[in-house]
């Protein structure tokens, strides 16, 4: 998500009262909708929500009443001007200004200036794109033409990345997807959180991004569907042949459950990792082995998904392999000739059967079985050894993890005397606890999945660690006794999944009022909103902020996608 860029309205006039309304309306929706958030609460000066929602419905009433009487689509040959609100079908001529929510392009109709959001669009790319999506003042479109391209044009490496939907940005210079991550975080930071950001860079709340060293074969897991409908650039529709060379191993194509872009490499994963996708790639559909792949439709078949994940050997630093098969049933006698196959690479080191029986495209299973070599592989980070099985939480970029800790460790501003207790919430397995367990007194975990707490006990047991508890429980659900199993913290660490902390967890915090929080945050979005309520409160619910935000430092994880990794130092005033 990214906020409305200020160029993009100044075709409003200050003597047009209408569109400036239009346009007061047009970003309350954008900025909500592209976000996914609730609205924030409403300050003194704004109308009550009844009288807003009739003015909103005026206004747009009024819009279209404007827009059907003066306007037309984009080159109809009429002499009438194009409306302000696009219709479904309807052919723009865009301009992208900026990468927003989901990694989609920001632009504007290059007539009217309303702004839509495009998937693929980069900033500075003029093109042609048709209406797909219409809803109140918000349309999404889609790119059918490009007339002029955009800045910081490179060359894709990978040869799927125009069709698949993990690598957007691939096209785009590397520093050219860092400047418009950091730019996403600022506004969000700004709008949403309603913090003020106007200071020289030296003193300002949002640093400059972390970039991350490697950019490719970064990834320590990855997960491939298998598929019994191949999905077809538009180019290559007339490829199609019999149902088994339809069948597919890959990735998800944008915006189909049902169908797999097949690739028989991945420039996120490791080689050892392409190696194992190469090689099923050549001999799983031969009729002599009898697999099929499971149709998410009718429920049959047999193969769902291969997961393959990438450790490192604590002992000698090789690398380690584990490969795992999701099937809908148990019958290892089909898997055994690929087993064969697979394990004479020799960094495979854990061929692994998980049984999935239900009709969910879940890759965890109810059953797991061993089917070659060990059940575990491991990894280290920052010191610590972690055993990961096949359904383990951890980093999935374990190098840029260390850099990220290391500035969690940094914000904590552990004192030396090892006398801190750390609250962890939304542990996981344990990691970022883990890596500061041996420089405090007590650490605390809490995470709902039964298995990550498993696998932290585990861990911390791995590595000697005693002063570390980890407790399950939903920390949405959160009652009055919450807090009574343990003293006062020192420092509360809190790294939620996407939508955030839930209101109940953030009265929590208000009324612990512990001296320091870091709140690492996969979605800058939610980040920003939860950071205002921590800081400003929520008047209408007569709750008051006690913490003042000192910094917010943007972590780029995952180069060539959307995701942004926050780590933001909050202490209390």
């Amino acid at each position: 998500m990214a906020s409305m860029p200020s160029h993009s309205v100044r075709y409003l006039t200050a003597t047009n009262p209408f569109l400036h309304k239009l346009h007061r309306l047009q970003k309350v929706h954008y900025s909500l909708a592209s976000a996914s958030l609730s609205p924030s609460p409403s300050t003194n000066d704004d109308p009550p929500p009844q009288q807003k929602v009739k003015t909103q419905q005026r206004t747009r009433r009024h819009a279209e009443r404007r827009s059907n009487s003066d306007g037309n689509e984009l080159g109809d040959g009429k002499e009438k001007g194009p409306s302000f609100f696009p219709k479904k079908g309807q052919t723009l001529e865009l301009v992208c200004e900026s990468l927003g929510f989901k990694g989609k392009g920001v632009c504007r109709v290059a007539e009217t200036g309303f702004v839509v959001m495009c998937d693929r669009a980069l900033p500075g790319e003029r093109f042609i794109g048709r209406v797909t999506r219409r809803k109140g003042s918000l349309a999404e479109v889609t790119k059918q033409e490009t007339l002029s391209p955009h800045w910081d044009l490179v060359d894709a490496p990978c040869e799927y990345a125009s069709y698949c939907g993990g690598c957007k940005t691939q096209n785009l210079a590397y520093d050219a997807q860092l400047k418009a991550k950091e730019q996403q975080v600022r506004d969000l930071i700004t709008r949403v959180g309603k913090f003020s950001d106007t200071a020289p860079d030296d003193s300002s709340i949002v640093k400059p991004i972390v970039p991350c060293d490697i950019q490719f074969h970064y990834r320590n897991k990855m997960e491939f569907s298998f598929g019994a409908q191949k999905w077809f650039p538009r180019e290559l529709l007339g490829q199609r042949h019999d149902d088994i060379s339809n069948y597919a191993l890959g990735l998800h194509a944008p915006g189909y459950f049902d169908k797999v872009l097949d690739v028989d490499k991945c420039l996120l994963q490791s080689e050892p990792a392409n190696m194992v996708l190469a090689l099923i790639q050549t001999c799983w559909r031969d009729p002599q082995f009898g697999l099929t792949p499971h149709n998410v439709r009718s429920h049959t078949g047999f193969l769902k998904h291969l997961m393959l994940r990438s450790g490192r050997n604590v002992k000698t630093g090789t690398p380690e392999l584990m490969v795992n098969f999701v099937t809908s049933s148990y019958k290892p006698d089909l898997l055994m000739p690929l087993v064969e196959m697979i394990s004479a690479i020799p960094e495979v080191t854990s061929i692994m059967n998980n049984v999935n029986t239900s009709v969910g495209n879940t890759s965890v299973g109810e059953e797991e079985y061993t089917l070659y070599g060990n059940s575990t592989i491991t990894e280290t980070l920052r010191g610590i050894t972690f055993q990961i099985s096949a359904n383990s939480f951890f980093q999935t970029n374990t190098c840029q993890a260390e850099v990220l800790y290391k500035l969690i460790e940094d914000c904590a501003g552990l004192r030396g005397d090892g006398s801190e207790i750390v609250l962890d919430l939304f542990c996981g397995t344990g990691t970022i606890g883990l890596t500061l367990a041996k420089r405090v007194k007590h650490v605390y975990g809490y995470e709902v999945v039964p298995q990550a707490i498993s696998d932290a006990r585990t861990n911390a047991k791995l590595n000697g660690i005693g002063n570390a508890s980890f407790v399950q429980g939903d920390l949405n659900k959160i009652g009055e006794n919450f807090g009574n199993d343990f003293p006062k913290p020192d420092i509360v660490i809190s790294d939620p999944n996407r939508p955030g902390m839930h209101m109940k967890l953030i009265k929590f915090l208000l009324k612990l009022k512990a001296p320091r929080i870091i709140y690492v945050s996969c979605n800058p979005a939610t980040c920003a909103r939860d950071l205002d309520y921590l800081c400003h409160g929520v008047e209408e619910q007569g709750i008051q902020g006690c913490y003042a935000l000192k910094s917010v430092l943007p972590v780029d994880m995952f180069p060539h996608t959307p995701h942004i990794e926050c780590v933001c130092l909050l202490e209390l005033c």
